[in-house]
């Protein structure tokens, strides 16, 4: 049966699942060297990430009072998964699983501490550039402080431009951006800003996604012979979080400005239609390159909706039919949209049912490029549920989170279950049927204890002990 919250889509989000044995991994085995499509060649990549949009911010996935044509459109050229989700609920850790195609029971980032990529962390841009490509990332890091071995440019980027560190990233007027290694003073004025560069602007001169929109136009256009990977890692719509309640920094709120809605809605709508210009200049640049056939484009966000700078996530219903927000391991703090497109490859306005995370990108991209994926990952490709070969697509055993805010807590999806326990490794587990109950409203663990079990034994295998973030029992 369709849930209700789908009515109007030609598909149901949670058809076809079915139960998988798990293993300790959370994955199904997958070759060592996926092909590339036949005749495809090595597509230039363009991955594009908001920062905490959540799955209802977007007219294609049902947002009514916000304007995003841009993405819409290229999801009507494309693919929309109804079924992807990021790798953590908060950006450091998500970013991380992003990178290095491991889930946060592995990762070295599993909250938003500063701490640094390892030396032996092999990211998707290290994959790609040994593959031939050309690396570039405009925007926000978070992985590694300035002069750490956690840098961009020490972790497969060629290119860099926009803010290493994420606090610095709060902040839309700095006094300055980093290129590669090196900052690049700009004209606004922050009094007494933090040790990162955060506070806030009294004089604004330069909006930083200006200059870093520009900057990737301009890696595109030096690098249209390809093949390229570039990074758009966008900060909107984040709040400067120094600035709260006013933190929904943004030069105008433009069409909005006329609104019957508090100032901190406004600049959030603003920032949000803002982002979709950003994709169509990006979009047009690929156009008047002659290349957006051999580009794959893709669109999504890297945890769920935030509730700061005075904003309301409630407002808008930017978490669309899902309980939970930024920080929450229910499906609202982690379900993303995501939509794909290569003309020629990817059959346009279509849906995927497929399940998939942040830790799947990095052998997605190694299976686009033809390149081998690192040993010991927990992503899986889903090259071909890109392609709508559904039938030939490895399935996960189980998705695997864990979170060291607000209590600790892990989550796993199995199957049509959804498993929350909080405090992580100790505490009682919840149990949802995402089919009949998307919104986790329903806690049916007692009807089940098998896959209570089977769920707990999940989360054991899945988590390894960290010494940045010890679970409470292992304090």
């Amino acid at each position: 049966m369709t849930p209700p919250w789908l009515k109007h889509r030609s598909i149901s989000l949670f058809a076809g699942l079915s139960l998988a044995a798990a293993g300790a991994s959370g994955q199904t085995a997958a070759p060592a060297t996926p092909p590339n499509p036949a005749g495809a060649g090595k597509p230039n990549i363009l991955f594009i990430l908001a920062d905490d949009s959540g799955y209802g911010d977007f007219g294609c996935y049902g947002q009514h009072n916000i304007q995003t044509p841009n993405v819409d459109r290229l999801a009507a050229q494309g693919v929309r998964f109804l079924q992807f989700y990021a790798g953590a609920p908060v950006c450091a850790p998500s970013r991380n699983t992003l990178m290095t195609g491991q889930h946060t029971g592995h990762t070295e980032i599993r909250g938003n501490a500063k701490v640094n990529l390892r030396p032996d962390d092999v990211t998707v841009a290290e994959v790609l550039k040994q593959a031939g490509y050309a690396t570039g990332l405009v925007g926000k890091w978070g992985l590694g402080s300035e002069g750490s071995n956690g840098t961009p440019n020490k972790k497969g980027f060629d290119f860099f431009y926009g803010y290493v560190d994420q606090t610095h990233a709060h902040n839309y007027y700095p006094t300055f951006l980093v290129r590669n290694e090196t900052r690049e003073p700009l004209r606004n004025v922050v009094p007494n800003p933090g040790p990162y560069g955060q506070g806030v602007a009294t004089e604004k001169v330069d909006y930083s996604d200006d200059l870093i929109l520009a900057e990737g136009l301009k890696f595109m256009e030096q690098h249209k012979n390809g093949p390229f990977y570039l990074f758009y890692s966008s900060t909107l719509p984040h709040a400067n979080d120094e600035a709260r309640p006013n933190g929904m920094e943004i030069p105008s709120y433009g069409d909005y400005a006329k609104m019957d809605w508090p100032d901190a809605e406004k600049g959030f709508a603003a920032m949000t239609t803002r982002f979709d210009d950003d994709v169509g200049k990006l979009l047009a640049k690929l156009k008047e390159l002659g290349i957006e056939n051999n580009t794959l484009v893709i669109v999504t966000s890297d945890n769920g909706p935030h509730a700061e700078g005075g904003h309301d996530a409630t407002f808008f219903n930017s978490g669309g039919p899902f309980r939970g927000i930024k920080r929450d391991v229910y499906e609202g703090g982690i379900h993303e949209p995501f939509i794909a497109r290569w003309p020629g490859h990817i059959a346009p306005n279509s849906l995927s049912n497929q399940v998939a995370y942040f830790p799947d990108w990095l052998p997605t991209a190694a299976a686009l490029a033809g390149a081998p994926a690192p040993p010991k990952i927990d992503g899986l490709s889903f090259l071909p549920a890109l392609l709508g070969d559904e039938k030939d697509q490895p399935q996960h055993d189980f998705l695997y989170w864990e979170f060291f805010e607000n209590g600790t807590s892990q989550a796993v999806r199995l199957g049509d279950w959804k498993g929350v326990r909080t405090p992580m490794l100790t505490g009682p587990i919840q149990l949802y049927n995402l089919n009949s109950d998307p919104g986790e409203l329903h806690d049916v663990a007692a009807a089940h204890p098998d896959i209570v079990a089977k769920i707990a034994a999940d989360m054991a295998a899945a988590h390894a002990p960290s010494r940045e973030f010890p679970a409470p029992s292992e304090q």
